[in-house]
């Protein structure tokens, strides 16, 4: 995080982090608190490494780090994870090739430690334990929408289904009603996922089984921003990549946090070091991402929209 981007997040925090000193010790300053903070969700080191850094001592630095968390969530949540300007989202995607697109939404897997109770619920397809953050990111890879919490048990449409996002998207007030002509199929504002997802006339899916250039073509297209999205989140954050020890009940809180301040690092221009990728994949070979069970459900508009679609990259494709 660049030093003016720090300094803008402490003004920000300020009003729920200032503390006042007590007879036994001083206070942190808000600006050691969020240091304390971004370096332990930076880094897989532990509460005691983190702590000799700063010279303070492991409750020190769990203290600091859910105070701070509990400040991004109370402050700037609701302001730096939203949709914003429709119109601007809907043109970078244009730009990229896919016309009418208001964004791309997949789930990732957080390995987390077994829970107390009910751990069964918590073990992914890949054998470990994990939390599902569930995101809807722009054309810049910015998340506009979260949803976290999920155990890592369950399916990927099943937390879309109940998330909050599937009923806006469903009843059709996420988006304006703005809809385009692209061969003779009228299409709506369409967000993109993979397989895990149901193909509906507003969620456009991955083609799965054998597949011709096209098909490829359109999945790519339909990948890459979330992927690099996710990427750069955990590469930024690595402690979403190694078991977090927190309290079930506060990891929600941090992974949310994470987002948000992905979101501020985004927004401040591009800071991510292409040496990062290396050293987070290296962190994430351990917890491999599992494989979702693909969704066969289609309606019969929703198909002819992704063929139409499919058709006109191959289109644009052939005059670039």
């Amino acid at each position: 995080m660049r030093k003016g981007t720090f300094m803008e997040l402490c003004d920000l925090l300020s009003p729920a982090l200032k503390c006042k000193n007590t007879r036994m010790k001083a206070a942190l300053t808000v600006h050691k608190q969020v240091a304390i903070a971004l370096w332990k969700l930076a880094t897989p080191y532990s509460y005691l490494t983190v702590g000799n850094q700063f010279g303070v001592g492991k409750s020190t630095v769990g203290a600091a780090v859910m105070q701070v968390a509990n400040a991004i969530i109370e402050l700037l949540l609701s302001k730096v994870v939203t949709l914003g300007n429709v119109q601007v989202i809907l043109d970078g995607f244009a730009a990229m090739g896919f016309p009418n697109c208001g964004g791309a939404v997949d789930g990732t897997h957080i390995p987390i430690l077994a829970p107390d109770h009910q751990g069964s619920q918590c073990v992914n397809r890949k054998g470990y334990f994990s939390m599902v953050l569930q995101a809807l990111v722009d054309h810049k890879g910015r998340f506009t929408n979260i949803n976290v919490g999920w155990p890592g048990k369950v399916h990927d449409a099943r937390i879309f289904r109940n998330s909050g996002l599937f009923k806006r998207l469903q009843e059709g007030i996420y988006f304006p009603d703005q809809k385009i002509t692209v061969g003779d199929v009228e299409m709506p504002i369409v967000i993109l996922g993979d397989p895990a997802y149901p193909l509906m006339p507003w969620l456009m899916k991955l083609y799965t089984g054998s597949l011709d250039s096209s098909k490829e073509l359109f999945n790519y297209k339909c990948r890459m921003v979330v992927e690099c999205a996710f990427g750069h989140l955990k590469g930024h954050w690595r402690s979403l990549l190694t078991r977090s020890d927190l309290n079930e009940i506060n990891i929600p809180i941090v992974i949310a946090a994470c987002c948000v301040l992905h979101n501020l690092c985004e927004s401040k221009g591009k800071t991510f070091m292409a040496g990062w990728e290396a050293d987070a994949n290296h962190l994430a070979a351990e917890y491999a991402q599992p494989d979702t069970r693909a969704v066969r459900r289609a309606q019969q508009e929703a198909l002819r929209i992704r063929e139409t679609l499919k058709t006109s990259f191959m289109t644009v494709q052939g005059i670039l």
